[in-house]
């Protein structure tokens, strides 16, 4: 299987684990306080979705990045953007777990039939 042009080779896939009942309140601190500076810092996301079946209470994002340099430049100046403390500071009480993963692109060899 062949990969679109556009596909990322890393993944940055986080999944944060929030506090019961406390979803829509994180949900508009992430939307007011985080993405500004994630868009001018990461870009455009590759996607975010919530637990429906499984783990409940998680929010993923998922955002790509074309190399790990790429990973580090870019986590860099979220981290050091000067607005990221007040997301910080307003979703702490919010989040009870955090899990990031770096996941890779693969190649499957073509299907047989």
């Amino acid at each position: 299987m062949h990969l679109p042009a556009n596909a990322k080779a890393l993944v940055d896939h986080r999944i944060y684990t929030i506090a019961l009942r406390k979803m829509p309140e994180f949900l508009e601190v992430f939307n007011r306080l985080a993405m500004p500076v994630l868009m001018e810092t990461l870009g455009h996301p590759l996607g975010f979705y919530t637990s429906l079946v499984g783990p409940q209470n998680q929010f993923v994002h998922l955002w790509g990045y074309d190399n790990l340099a790429d990973y580090e430049r870019r986590s860099q100046a979220r981290d050091t953007h000067p607005a990221f403390p007040a997301y910080l500071a307003a979703s702490g009480h919010l989040i009870t777990a955090q899990e990031t993963r770096l996941i890779r692109t693969c190649t499957l060899p073509p299907a047989r039939a």
